[in-house]
């Protein structure tokens, strides 16, 4: 496993293992596995069940990673603190090692969410000085929405979590934040399944001789982006983890690259959800 280094100095892993709607024995089985960047969310809901996870498995806190996010009707300062340690009370430890800000905007009629999302920023900023956050982060937001943050903050962001995986590369937000030196994080690098029967993708896990998952986790890895994965079984969840012992050509690259749309979960920070 090898790490990118980000704009404050610190690394993160490159796979990170993500907790929406994981069991406790999910995590724990992760864990078995070797994963040790875990991120869940105010919004998961499960918080308390990796804290517990983790302290049961005996391994130093200093070996894990822990990445959280500030749910968007949490948006505001006091709100953003209470809801920080909160989570820090859920997890049961004394800091968090990433910590996002969930979606840019609390509802797409709210005039205030810029303002909304600095004065968050703020209670963040404030949070890292003290040492209780080590890496602050933005997810969901899109390029117009970082403007927003970047513009005002006295500590830029130093991860953007975003869609992304094979026919769907949002290459304008990817550019935008490589460009700033921000580390492009994939939530559903795969899709949630939803590409992997893809005629190109079955051919080119064919050719590497891997499966269809760990060609879009590779794809992404060599796109210069850190990937969250998910599974619930332990031979799943160590192939996750071996995509860094094989590399995809500079052509099928770019044949990835130029997948028509496919996989979109339909969700997009300024637009109603729309159900696929």
């Amino acid at each position: 496993m090898y790490n990118f280094l980000l704009n404050n100095g610190l690394e993160i892993p490159v796979i990170g293992f993500g907790t929406y709607k994981a069991s406790q024995e999910s995590i724990r089985l992760a864990i078995q596995a070797g994963y040790r960047y875990f991120d869940t969310a105010e919004f998961y809901g499960n918080e308390e069940i990796l804290g517990n996870a983790i302290k049961e498995s005996n391994i130093p806190r200093n070996e894990f990673f822990i990445a959280s996010k500030l749910w968007k009707t949490n948006l505001g300062y006091i709100n953003t603190m209470n809801a920080f340690n909160m989570s820090l009370k859920r997890l049961n430890v004394d800091y968090i090692d990433a910590y996002f800000i969930h979606w840019p905007r609390p509802d797409l009629i709210n005039e205030y969410w810029r303002e909304l999302d600095n004065i968050s920023w703020r209670a963040m900023e404030d949070l890292y000085n003290e040492g209780k956050i080590k890496i602050l982060g933005l997810s969901n937001f899109l390029p117009n929405h970082a403007e927003n943050i970047i513009n005002d903050c006295r500590i830029m962001p130093s991860i953007a979590q975003l869609e992304f995986h094979p026919g769907y590369t949002q290459t304008f937000a990817l550019n935008y934040y490589q460009k700033k030196n921000i580390q492009v994080q994939a939530w559903s690098p795969t899709a949630r399944g939803r590409v992997l029967d893809d005629e190109l993708i079955v051919e080119l896990a064919e050719k590497y001789n891997v499966n269809p998952v760990q060609i879009c986790l590779r794809f992404c890895i060599q796109e210069k982006v850190s990937v969250i994965v998910k599974s619930s079984e332990i031979n799943r969840m160590r192939q996750n983890l071996e995509v860094l012992d094989f590399v995809i050509d500079s052509e099928d690259m770019m044949r990835l690259e130029n997948m028509p749309v496919k996989g979109w979960s339909g969700e997009h920070p300024d637009r109603e959800r729309i159900k696929i």
